[in-house]
């Protein structure tokens, strides 16, 4: 064997990491983007660039395309050719924040790229990503992917593991450092820049071979046609290697022939501290968290709404004016995908994490709110199609109306239940009187008189028409809610107000709600106590703490100094058939920013008016807290924190804490949320915060504690030496200002992880608002609690939070419904949906990507089962067929499952997520 052959291999991929927004708005890379693809194709043309991988995602092309459509035939015959590769994905994103089905249609929205552009390359290509969830290699696998580059959060001691899944699904990753763009750059200093990655390379895995990305963010390739012929002659190199201009599927089908074995195991997500410039960046968790909230808003509509109606409830093609309903399936399919494209945009890492120029941001709110539109288009379009028309018009209803309220699957059976809250009209002399449920029984309803208005309808077959109306907004508890379906409720209409409730004073110290064998009662600090009859006491339920941040958008750095916590002002209670609500009016008043050297907060203070509603429901152990206010400090960050009980007859001090994945949970070690600050440059601190996908627990027994934050991700479990309560305690972050997109002169991260830019706007100064549900003790967060808290296991405990968790998340939605069109026919009062399912969670409802058997369309259905022991599925499928399918959408057999008088039974494996395409017989000509 030759000396040459002997030596380690270095291959060397060209290739660009392109934010599409970041310290730039997106059109000002946009244009830059434009150059950088020519010159790619000019730079392939002329022989001079063998290949080029143009970043992990395909909407880059799209971009490209938009503003320089003549490029697309060059494009795709360089991608086809092999010389240009893009995906696997179609962004980027930052895949802690989304939630799964949103890393499922990105990878779905990426395929549909492949027949118009070729081939989409095979690996996952993740690198510069926040951290990974547990879930995503068996996410990859469900794409036939079986590899990931990676970087942020592996564990920096190996080069090359096996990662696996909490199902078992397993990946080969490789572990990328990733700051090599100036490796190679420069003629000057190019041996010794070459010789410290090799040695670096050398180190940890010394047979090779090694991966140089030879490449950065939005810089533009060298010209390598002799670059590496000049590099092969470098003296002295301290590592001999043999380089070679390559690609990321020659590299891997190296790197996977020649990796050891066995190869080292990790398990869960990847969220470990990393070496020199290799930074978690955590607080992109809180960061600017309107926008986590309203993302959370825009998959909700889409996932639980949108998407099982459009697939459930087709277009019937009546074409009456009348009754508009869905649109062709083909177009309501697009406008779908146009409202995931919206949502999808808004995912990379440089976006939903906060951390871009305030004009970012600015984008990304109205691309939400935009998402946000399509979606109840499609949704209030299907209702119109069945005979729920939600275009109230015409005179107003005064003896009765009605109101219809949509399920999804918040419970292991085919209905759901929760709080409902909508606005209605009426005529402006009539107020509501009572309500009446599906089977025409009375039901507890809770009304507040919103005032007389003129309200205005207008379609594209009804005239616009304002009508004098007065408007209230009712709020109920629906039970028995078919999940995918929906049910009609009566609202009676009087004379006179009959339901309304009116609110009373209550003081410090004495009970605000009595339910059940419960007591609550408000500190003075705004904080809620709670007594059960077994004298189990929580203290500190719901505590508001506000310290200094002397942070940038990436990293929280303390500031010396306590914590503040709000003053109440006044209480009241609202006592109604269907909840107490409590009102907590409250100031917090904090530092106005930072001293002048930013080691302290100032000594000039402002007030933060707070508002604190607790509803205590009359259906539901399950507490539900939202906390508004406006901000006018800088730099603090304010966090809601939960700790265990006091005392019990059970041993106390829980030692870990469970957050939820996107398809199953883990186990994190309670301790301080930050670890010793570095002293060397380059380096990060650990921190003791992790993204919450639904629920946060701790505890066990009647001491537990769980927390169901709605679109707030930022979640710490502190030990008693940590906390204030001086027990084991989950802090929730709701709000973080801070005022630089990166700084150089943190403690906690000690060089800066982007340009030090100005952005004011992460201050986030004026309104906020958050929501938080609160369980407490061994109840699972449903109506009735655990039939048998005795016998109440992790698994049991685990599926039923995951269960509250989702209906937390995801309101009920409910429409009022126009009845005055006497030639209009109402749908029936409660309406199944063709599937159903019972023992599981449903993740998706959608029409199939492509359609199945011979051309008949077909729907997918996604059921999970998020805890660590097996649970048994049914599946009512009625005269269909189902298959069972990958993630992206694939048959994994010809062979239809086995129905028993239309149902099909399935064993869901611990933490197991199952797809199956269902084919309707009834389709077939």
């Amino acid at each position: 064997m030759s000396a040459s052959a002997s030596r380690p291999s270095l291959h060397v991929v060209t290739h660009v990491h392109w934010d599409r927004e970041w310290y730039r708005p997106f059109e000002s890379y946009r244009a830059r983007l434009v150059e950088l693809v020519t010159r790619v194709c000019d730079q392939i043309e002329r022989g001079v660039l063998e290949s080029f991988h143009l970043d992990g995602q395909t909407v880059t092309i799209a971009d490209v395309l938009e503003i320089e459509p003549t490029i697309e035939d060059r494009l795709r015959g360089h991608i086809r050719s092999g010389k240009i590769t893009v995906g696997p994905w179609h962004v980027l994103s930052d895949n802690q924040l989304v939630s799964g089905e949103n890393l499922i249609r990105n990878l779905l929205t990426a395929r549909r790229w492949a027949p118009r552009i070729g081939e989409l390359s095979s690996y996952g290509y993740s690198p510069d990503a926040f951290g990974h969830p547990a879930d995503l290699p068996r996410i990859l696998n469900g794409f036939g992917i079986d590899t990931a580059l990676v970087w942020r959060g592996a564990p920096s001691d190996l080069a090359r593991f096996r990662w696996v899944s909490p199902d078992g699904s397993s990946i080969f990753t490789v572990n990328q450092a990733y700051h090599e763009a100036e490796v190679l750059w420069t003629e000057e200093g190019r041996g010794s820049r070459l010789g410290a990655f090799l040695e670096r390379e050398s180190a940890r895995l010394p047979e090779g071979p090694w991966l140089l990305l030879n490449g950065g963010d939005h810089l533009a390739p060298l010209e390598t046609s002799e670059l590496l012929a000049s590099v092969e002659g470098v003296p002295d190199l301290p590592v001999s290697a043999r380089l070679s201009q390559s690609s990321l599927a020659e590299f891997f089908e190296h790197a996977m022939r020649d990796a050891p074995h066995p190869l080292p195991e990790v398990h869960g997500e990847l969220r470990h501290v990393g070496g020199k410039l290799t930074f978690l960046l955590p607080a992109t968790l809180s960061t600017r968290s309107y926008l986590k909230q309203q993302n959370n808003a825009a998959e909700a509509v889409l996932e639980r709404y949108a998407e099982p109606l459009a697939a459930l409830y087709p277009a019937d093609n009546s074409g009456d004016p009348a009754r508009p309903g869905l649109s062709a399936a083909a177009s309501t399919q697009e406008l779908i995908e146009h409202g995931w494209d919206l949502v999808l945009k808004n995912a990379p890492h440089d976006s939903i994490c906060g951390c871009s120029v305030d004009e970012v941001h600015r984008e990304n709110v109205v691309r939400s709110e935009r998402a946000i539109q399509v979606g109840r288009h499609v949704v209030e379009r299907a209702l119109q199609g069945v005979g729920c028309d939600t275009r109230y018009y015409g005179d107003r209803d005064r003896d009765s109306t009605v109101v219809t309220v949509l399920g999804h699957q918040g419970t292991p059976d085919a209905a759901t239940h929760g709080p409902v809250t909508v606005e209605i009209l009426t005529a402006p002399d009539r107020f509501v009187t009572g309500l009446i449920d599906p089977d025409g029984q009375p039901i507890a309803v809770e009304a507040i008189d919103r005032g007389v208005e003129m309200a205005f309808e207008a379609d594209l077959s009804l005239l616009p028409d304002s009508r004098e109306s007065r408007r209230h907004r009712i709020t109920f508890y629906a039970t028995n809610v078919p999940a995918f379906g929906w049910q009609r409720y009566t609202v009676s209409l009087g004379g006179a107000p009959a339901c309304a409730v009116a609110a009373e004073a209550v003081d410090l110290g004495e009970c605000v709600v009595a339910q059940a064998d419960r007591r609550i009662f408000v500190e003075e600090d705004a904080s809620l106590t709670v007594v059960d009859g077994d004298g189990t006491r929580w203290s500190g339920v719901a505590r508001l703490l506000d310290e200094g941040d002397r942070g940038d958008t990436y990293n929280f750095d303390p500031v010396l100094g306590d914590a503040v916590s709000p003053v109440v002002n006044s209480v009241t209670r609202t006592v109604s058939s269907v909840r107490t609500r409590v009102s907590i009016q409250a100031e917090l008043r904090v530092p106005e920013g930072l001293s002048a050297d930013r080691n302290a907060r100032s000594e000039s203070r402002v007030t933060i008016p707070l508002s604190i509603e607790v509803d205590a429901w009359v259906d539901s152990p399950q507490l539900d807290v939202r906390i508004s206010g406006v901000n006018s400090a800088s730099d603090h960050r304010l966090r809601l924190t939960l700790p265990e009980a006091e005392s019990t007859g059970e041993p106390q001090g829980a030692v870990d804490w469970i957050a939820q994945e996107h398809f199953s949970y883990r186990r994190l070690p309670l301790g301080p949320e930050l670890g010793p600050l570095p002293s060397e440059p380059g380096l990060e601190a650990r921190v003791g915060v992790a993204p919450t996908h639904g629920y946060a627990a701790l505890g066990a027994g009647s001491a537990a504690v769980a927390m169901l934050p709605r679109g707030l991700f930022e979640v710490a479990g502190l030990d008693a030496a940590s906390s204030r309560s001086g027990r084991g305690e989950l802090q929730v972050t709701l709000l973080r200002s801070t005022g630089w997109l990166s700084r150089f002169d943190l403690r906690s991260r000690t060089t800066g992880a982007g340009p030090m830019f100005a952005t004011p706007e992460a201050q986030c100064l004026g309104p906020f608002e958050a929501e938080v549900g609160i369980v407490l003790g061994d109840d699972d967060g449903d109506r009735n609690g655990m039939a048998a808290k005795a016998d109440l296991n992790t698994d049991d405990r685990a599926f039923a939070l995951a269960a509250a968790a989702v209906r937390h998340r995801i309101p009920l939605l409910a429409y009022q419904l126009c009845t005055t069109d006497e030639n209009f026919a109402p749908a029936a009062a409660r309406q199944e949906a063709p599937l159903r399912v019972y023992g599981a969670l449903v993740s998706a409802i959608k029409r199939a990507e492509n359609d199945a058997e011979n051309g008949h369309p077909a729907t997918v259905i996604r059921i999970s089962n998020p805890t660590a022991a097996a649970r048994e599925a049914r599946i009512w499928v009625d005269d269909a067929r189902a298959y069972e399918a990958r993630l992206d959408e694939s048959l994994l057999s010809e062979t239809s499952l086995t129905t028993h008088d239309g149902w099909v039974t399935r064993t869901l494996a611990p933490f197991a997520l199952e797809t199956l395409l269902i084919v309707d017989e009834r389709t077939k000509e």
